[in-house]
């Protein structure tokens, strides 16, 4: 007799409100065996995977978690690994992929990706336009990238006039990277481009700050801030910020 074939989603469950959920990701959530995930993100939802098995870890355990997910899911179990945002913008979905290459299990599980919302594009919502033509999207964690190569891609995409979303901008043993990040900039755009500061959004104790480049470090930035450095043309009207598409009008 045929073991049953087991099941991978690999769920964005979007920035954190559950208004933020897509009805994909909360079916998912409700119908599978077992969930695994990083334990703040196993709280957010918390609601929808009542009487669900759950295996949560915390930081830095991500090639840990993707493998016991993996595992589970070969024994024939409906197993959902999820991620903060989409699981495919920094979060488990290529990490996942990567070890079933490695191990070559194409073969004995399915695999589905479950897209979700990201936090820059919920963080965008907030505060206005400010993405509404090319942008580009920058981690500044050294952690898993050398410096230089951020500070080369950071220094291209403010030469080329993106709009520029910062994600993981400081943490409490990363405290120079947006301070030298700021500076990079200054180098390429003037110090009153608009600049939107989004801090935990779509969770509790959001909060969104509108300011320039040049004064941007005055706010509080941590891990749980996403920032997005508008291009030459973004401009702040009635507390938006609008980067024109081009269309005449």
């Amino acid at each position: 007799m045929n073991r049953k074939r087991g099941t991978l989603f690999l769920v964005g469950i979007g920035p954190g409100g559950h208004k933020d959920m897509t009805a994909h990701c909360i079916a998912v959530l409700r119908n599978c065996d077992v969930v695994v995930g990083y334990q703040r993100y196993i709280y957010l939802v918390k609601p929808f995977i009542a009487g669900k098995e759950v295996i949560s870890s915390g930081m830095a355990q991500e090639v840990e978690r993707c493998s016991k997910a993996i595992e589970v899911a070969r024994k024939g179990e409906t197993v959902a690994l999820i991620s903060s945002g989409d699981p495919g913008v920094y979060g488990m979905a290529g990490l996942a992929l990567e070890l079933i290459n490695k191990k070559r299990l194409w073969d004995s599980l399915e695999v589905e990706i479950i897209p979700g919302v990201p936090a820059v594009h919920a963080a965008a919502a907030r505060l206005g336009a400010p993405m509404m033509n090319d942008y580009a999207v920058i981690s500044l964690s050294d952690l898993l990238i050398p410096w230089e190569t951020i500070v080369k891609r950071l220094t291209h995409a403010a030469q080329a006039d993106f709009v520029i979303c910062l994600y993981n901008p400081r943490s409490r043993s990363r405290t120079d990277q947006i301070r030298e990040a700021q500076k990079l900039l200054l180098r390429f755009r003037k110090p009153d481009t608009p600049v939107g500061i989004a801090r935990n959004v779509s969770r509790k104790g959001e909060s969104i700050t509108l300011t320039t480049l040049g004064k941007m470090l005055r706010y509080k930035i941590d891990m749980l801030t996403l920032i997005i450095v508008g291009n030459s043309t973004t401009v702040i009207e009635n507390s938006r910020m609008i980067t024109p598409r081009g269309y005449t009008i």
